[in-house]
């Protein structure tokens, strides 16, 4: 039955990561890979970063457990997507550990991005194809003009999490969110086949986040940021390209990522030089609790994805977006507002 099968995969994941971030958190202090107060970080004393391993080896465990009995598909592609999967969230989880330890500079980081969304591409996890957002069909692009656009897809993805990850249980309550609503839209359109890839992460991102709820006992890194960021990348892809659905659930960090670029580059300031610009950080400035501005962001994004899964059209979800938009703003000028006052 699909249900025990999925059931099986979450729990897999979810036990999993609970039963390995815990052991990430002695780890990471003995290795010397932790985070330390100061400059954004307000936390107090050294905290473990390799919760990324608690993610990473509950996505596998999951993707095992669906492996060991997979559901049948009649897409001939899904097996070499499955692949790229994988091998994509291996590389990024990589490429994360390396950063929490050696401190890659921006530069590396971002090639190690464009290597990841060519291992999407390879597999056939692509943003070829569309829904028309003002009528009816699909766009479909040429090779020219998808190839660059995944990499910018998956490279976004990949830095929006990565930034949001500033408060305890921001990045991995909303990937948890985007994972349950990809996976609730799998099974609505029938890719039963590929809702155990979304179950898998999001019991993956739920297990460490019993550790990294406020106030967190350790972080993910930027292993757990960059696996996240492409999962839930590729994710959206496989799901029947739900570029839209992604967008709505995520409006609000990707909105934000655009504002403190904009905010850095009329500054003059490095566009990836880590700062308090980030709205989280504005809020949390502005005498907001973490878990009021954690909440906020969890309730926004849940309620984005329902509104996702159950408008009816295209202009509908359009319209939502601005409403995204509208919120991020206003969240923003509050901030200021606030902060001014102080």
């Amino acid at each position: 039955m699909p249900l025990l099968h999925d059931l099986s995969v979450f729990a897999a994941a979810l036990l999993t990561a609970l039963a390995v971030t815990r052991l990430a958190i002695p780890l990471g202090v003995r290795l010397g890979i932790v985070a330390r107060p100061g400059g954004r970080r307000r936390h107090r004393g050294a905290r473990s970063r390799l919760g990324g391993v608690g993610i990473a080896a509950g996505f596998f465990a999951g993707l095992l457990v669906d492996r060991l009995a997979p559901l049948p598909t009649a897409d001939p592609l899904e097996g070499r997507r499955l692949l790229g999967l994988a091998l994509g969230a291996l590389w990024m989880f990589l490429l994360g550990l390396a950063d929490d330890r050696f401190d890659l500079p921006p530069w590396q980081q971002y090639l190690g991005y464009l290597v990841a969304g060519l291992i999407a591409a390879a597999s056939a996890i692509i943003l070829e194809r569309f829904n028309n957002p003002f009528g009816e069909g699909m766009i479909v692009l040429p090779l020219w003009l998808y190839l660059p656009l995944t990499l910018f897809w998956f490279t976004g993805m990949t830095v929006t999490v990565n930034w949001l990850d500033g408060l305890d249980g921001l990045a991995a309550g909303v990937s948890a969110i985007l994972a349950l609503v990809l996976a609730v839209h799998m099974a609505r359109v029938g890719q039963v086949s590929v809702v155990p890839q979304a179950l898998a992460l999001a019991g993956a991102a739920m297990g460490f986040l019993a550790y990294n709820k406020p106030p967190a006992r350790l972080f993910m890194g930027s292993s757990g940021a960059f696996t996240l960021g492409y999962l839930l990348a590729a994710l959206g892809l496989i799901a029947g390209a739900r570029v839209a659905t992604v967008l709505m659930v995520m409006g609000l960090p990707i909105l934000d990522v655009a504002l403190t670029i904009g905010e850095r580059w009329a500054a003059g300031a490095p566009l990836t030089q880590g700062d308090r610009r980030h709205l989280h950080f504005r809020l949390q400035d502005a005498g907001l609790a973490t878990w009021q501005i954690v909440l906020a962001y969890w309730t926004l994004c849940a309620l984005f994805g329902t509104l996702a899964l159950s408008l009816p059209t295209r202009l509908y979800k359009l319209l939502a977006l601005g409403v995204a938009a509208i919120i991020a703003v206003s969240l923003l000028l509050y901030a200021n507002r606030r902060a001014a006052r102080k």
